[in-house]
């Protein structure tokens, strides 16, 4: 056998010990494999990179042409409620003054309570537009309903349980940051679990995921008046996720228990079977 031939079984076997740890790597969720894979894909950006500006240009361009009008539609529902908001902002200002130069103390405490929701709300709307974008870099089929992978970590500021969204809806947050890229879990995962709230009237319940691409809404009591359409938010859980963070809507209802509590299947506001990018 000659020096030729050694050379390109070496290389052979080489190559096929790399992809089989890439894909050991991708379809398995230990931490030790995890990293293995952000180091290779650390190495493979300098000669990945031109494609991945045509890459970036082509999906941005195509989605301008598509979404372009779905687009305008929601700047323009944000600006109208970015203004009722504010209409609001300036009604309860009067009032606290009112209530201020009236010494009346209990109306003062509910301006403050009031407004802080009001304030909260007026500060989604503006993050809304303005949220800092990454890169989906890596989603396993063997994981596909579960995470993902950004293409931002430390270095950008990324923190665990930092919320992420796509069209200004909530699809997961990160569970693990390294130097220059985060994995984020996914709510359509069965370990996905936040509290939300139902902003029609106020009731609350979990929101989970099944593995397989579908959004529920548990523990919510029979006999509820809740309708199809109706919108599910974030209820307060935690610094990352605050309350208000939009979800999707109720779809309808999915099963009923014994022990008295009833089921949703929610329409989730991003479509969480296809994207490229999302915010934060």
């Amino acid at each position: 056998m000659d020096r030729r031939s050694t050379g390109r079984e070496w290389a052979h076997g080489l190559t096929a010990l790399i992809l089989g740890l890439f894909l050991l790597g991708v379809s398995s969720g230990t931490g030790i494999l995890k990293n293995i894979v952000d180091i290779w894909g650390n190495l493979l950006f300098i000669p990945e990179y031109p494609a991945v500006v045509l890459r970036e240009a082509f999906t941005d361009w195509k989605e301008r042409s598509w979404d372009n009008d779905k687009l305008n539609a929601e700047v323009s529902k944000l600006r109208a409620e970015n203004e009722r908001l504010r209409r609001e902002l300036s009604r309860r200002t009067s009032e606290y003054y009112f209530a201020a130069a009236s010494n009346d103390l209990r109306d003062l405490r509910d301006f403050r309570l009031s407004d802080d929701v009001i304030i909260l709300a007026d500060s989604q709307v503006s993050q809304d537009i303005n949220k800092n974008l990454a890169r989906v870099t890596l989603r396993a089929p063997m994981s596909w309903w579960n995470e993902i992978r950004i293409d931002k970590g430390e270095r950008d500021g990324i923190t665990t349980g930092l919320p992420i969204f796509h069209n200004g809806y909530l699809v997961g947050r990160v569970s693990t940051v390294s130097y220059m890229s985060s994995w984020a879990e996914l709510i359509t995962s069965q370990s996905f679990m936040i509290p939300a709230v139902i902003e029609e009237t106020r009731e609350l319940g979990v929101v989970v995921g099944d593995g397989n691409g579908t959004v529920l809404l548990e523990y919510i009591p029979a006999g509820r008046a809740l309708a199809a359409g109706m919108k599910v938010s974030t209820a307060m859980l935690s610094e990352h996720l605050p309350p208000g963070l939009p979800i999707g809507v109720i779809a309808g209802q999915f099963r009923e228990t014994s022990d008295g509590y009833v089921t949703y299947k929610i329409a989730p506001g991003a479509d969480l079977s296809r994207f490229f990018s999302v915010s934060f």
